[in-house]
């Protein structure tokens, strides 16, 4: 009688180490398996700037020059591939750092094919105190618990929602005395149906980071099919209201000088629960297209739908979102810029993390 063949264990693609089938983080180095993930911005510690007050480039473990004691300067832009999506994030021209952030991750079969895509980009509200600690806290917790519940196979609305709550939450406990509320916006998304009939997409947000449908080029939308390009979130913001008000429309109300006052954002001086009623969108589409999540610092200069359409679909993502952030660059830079594209279509592919 011939003995049964050993079950093969699979292995870590970090460390090599042997994992269950079933196993959600690698146990000897930590790696979260089915999933690749990243968070921006982040510390490169390969890269050496130069100091921007005598051009050293020796600093202490504080990050202060050796030579004259200035700050070491962060650096411009980070950028990250997952295959199924692109995520960039830009200091701009005007601030002295970069308080966006954004954290994505995607959910993977064994071939590299994608499941769910998470992706979460925050803003930091520059009149609060640590704004790009805010920032950082909101996209990271939203993603980590968007994945949890994921892995439980809840709604769509149930998923970005525990991300929201997540997000929320981990804003609040940065405070660490009363008068001291760092605050952000959110916006966040969860792609799923890959390979299928369609895609689902469910956005969530609290503030003015928004998310777009950007249609693809020469596709006409049928029933029930490749919908026209469309802002799928709701700002929180005065100009909204009055648009909501039917006082103005939205391009006289986004002349309004109070135009971007915030109604709602995530912080400890906010709300219990700081989100409207509406802030949850499901969109069905089987594409061909892109999903744009962007802060303010892009859709300041170019809002449109169908012209954010024009100008990224057709693109390989890479090219896209760079374009995307040098427009905003060339149109002035007044603010950070953060974008993430997630390509909807027959033939999203794997890429890597850069």
């Amino acid at each position: 009688m011939t003995a049964p063949k050993a079950a093969v264990s699979p292995r870590c693609p970090e460390c090599g180490a042997r994992v269950g089938v079933a196993d959600r983080f690698c146990e000897a180095c930590g790696r979260e398996l089915g999933a690749r993930r990243v968070a921006l911005p982040h510390s490169d510690p390969d890269a050496t700037p130069n100091c921007e007050g005598c051009g050293g480039t020796s600093y202490d473990i504080d990050g202060y020059c050796r030579g004259c004691g200035q700050l070491r300067p962060e650096p411009d832009r980070f950028e990250a591939d997952l295959g199924a999506l692109y995520v960039a994030t830009d200091r701009g021209i005007a601030h002295a750092r970069n308080e966006d952030a954004v954290a994505a991750a995607v959910i993977e079969h064994a071939d590299g094919r994608p499941i769910a895509t998470v992706i979460a980009v925050s803003d930091g509200v520059s009149t609060s105190e640590d704004p790009q600690v805010a920032s950082g806290a909101a996209a990271r917790a939203g993603v980590d618990a968007c994945l949890t519940a994921l892995a439980e196979s809840l709604s769509g609305t149930a998923v970005v929602m525990a991300g929201l709550t997540a997000a929320s939450r981990a804003v609040r406990d940065i405070a660490v005395h009363d008068g001291h509320a760092p605050s952000c916006t959110y916006v966040s998304a969860i792609v799923r149906g890959y390979g299928g009939d369609g895609v689902e997409i469910t956005v969530v947000n609290v503030g003015d980071s928004r998310a777009y449908w950007l249609r693809g080029d020469g596709i006409e939308p049928i029933a029930g099919g490749n919908a026209p390009s469309r802002r799928l979130s709701v700002d929180d913001s005065w100009a909204q209201a009055l648009v909501d008000a039917g006082a103005m429309d939205e391009e006289s109300a986004m002349r309004d000088p109070r135009a971007h006052t915030l109604l709602r954002w995530l912080g400890a001086d906010s709300e219990d629960k700081p989100w409207a009623d509406r802030c949850v969108q499901t969109f069905h589409t089987t594409g061909p297209g892109v999903l744009l999540l962007c802060s303010d610092g892009l859709w300041n200069y170019v809002s449109d739908p169908a012209e954010l359409a024009r100008m990224v679909t057709g693109m390989p993502r890479r090219e896209a979102a760079r374009g995307l952030i040098e427009f905003a660059l060339r149109s002035g830079g007044s603010d950070n810029i953060t974008v993430a594209l997630v390509p909807i279509g027959p033939s999203v592919d794997a890429g890597e993390a850069r």
